[in-house]
């Protein structure tokens, strides 16, 4: 059992060496969709984590001036409830840590005007709940 996701909470996300965000860590809010509420609020449910995203700056050695925008491309395997539900979806748990992804905007570039070749960096992420108590499974 693990920490239900609810409307507002914190998605947390860090790129991953040698690429950096700018700020080091971005934070944002998952918005709920799910029919059930707990303490006035909605649940996160099985699609809430799609429509996630915030841009940033990046860098990529040597290409500077890079901007971004980050989104959620996987939970982790546990971060889904098995048998807790709401209007037919799996619920959202904290779990451990979800895959994202930086999708090239305004491309960085180096000392000599060259740009960044790449389209999309691989980042990492976590769910952070507000909620301390009200677990699922």
């Amino acid at each position: 059992m693990d920490m239900i996701i609810m409307d507002g909470d914190t998605v947390e996300f860090s790129a991953m060496a040698p690429t950096t965000l700018i700020p080091p860590i971005l934070k944002t809010v998952i918005k709920a969709s799910g029919k059930t509420t707990i303490n006035g609020k909605k649940v996160c449910v099985e699609g809430d984590e799609k429509k996630v995203e915030i841009s940033c700056p990046y860098v990529m050695s040597p290409f500077m001036g890079g901007v971004g925008t980050v989104t959620i491309k996987q939970l982790g395997s546990d971060q889904l409830t098995k048998k807790t539900k709401s209007g037919n979806k799996r619920v959202i748990l904290k779990g451990s840590i979800l895959q994202a992804e930086l999708t090239v905007d305004v491309k960085g570039k180096d000392t000599n005007g060259l740009e960044d070749p790449i389209a999309t960096y691989q980042v990492q992420g976590k769910l952070i709940p507000a909620n301390t108590k009200i677990k699922a499974d």
